[in-house]
């Protein structure tokens, strides 16, 4: 495996992002990763890292870069804090320009299939994972326990859900059974919205597990459940990146 930082342009910044991809030249398709609130952290490098593995090009992109460029929260309550309020700082319309310029910065590497480009998303990137299949060049996108979905951003935005109509890629949706923060309700209605609207998805909810049971923090509590979602995951991306 190969992996480094780099940064990739978007509209006049420079926005910090770590890169895993298989060793060797081959074109792979590539799976964005989006950060949970803390940053990108020891956790989002490791998933980053692990979708390597899996054979494709991983870009953990750090939408923080225009306010908060270097942080790094531990899984605290103060991290949590200071996680929320950068994640408040960070408008609609930036996240959008994000993707649309990590899309564009993947398919100019050699080492990238063209077009062959999924997200994965974990909370506040789970959110965005949504949001990212309203657009053309995402071919499927992966959402953990996105909290937003079906709330506000951060920012006080509408979030994905509003915009459901415009859903184009596939989704794979995970969520917790005992998630505190994403109640049973919230996730009827991500799950009405899109079948409402006809969309290509599909909803994995894990009775025994809360928020954030696939961070390495908390995956052995639920080790069965991590298991099945990577399954699922792997086998989803295989699907969708053909």
């Amino acid at each position: 495996m190969q992996t480094q930082d780099v940064m990739v342009p978007v509209g006049g910044h420079s926005m910090p992002s770590y890169l895993a991809r298989p060793d060797g030249d081959r074109p792979r398709p590539a799976v964005i990763v989006l950060q949970e609130i803390f940053g990108v952290n020891r956790e989002v490098r490791r998933i980053a890292e692990l979708v390597a593995e899996a054979g494709y090009v991983a870009l953990a992109i750090n939408y923080y870069h225009r306010t908060h460029p270097s942080l790094n929260e531990p899984y605290t309550p103060d991290g949590f804090k200071h996680g929320f309020e950068a994640a408040g700082a960070v408008r609609r319309e930036n996240l959008l320009a994000d993707l649309e310029a990590s899309i564009a910065w993947l398919n100019a590497q050699p080492f990238v299939e063209r077009g062959k480009i999924a997200t994965i998303g974990f909370c506040f990137g789970g959110t965005l994972a949504f949001l990212s299949a309203t657009l053309p060049g995402i071919r499927a996108a992966i959402s953990f326990y996105g909290g937003m979905i079906a709330g506000n951003f951060p920012s006080g935005e509408p979030g994905p859900l509003a915009d459901v109509a415009a859903v184009r890629a596939p989704m794979l949706l995970f969520f917790g059974g005992k998630d505190e923060h994403i109640t049973p309700d919230k996730v009827a209605q991500i799950d009405a919205g899109l079948a409402g609207h006809g969309k290509d998805y599909e909803i994995v909810t894990y009775p025994d597990s809360g928020h954030g049971f696939f961070r390495e923090s908390s995956a052995k509590l639920n080790d069965a459940d991590v298991a099945d979602a990577w399954t699922r995951v792997q086998a989803f991306l295989a699907s969708n990146l053909k």
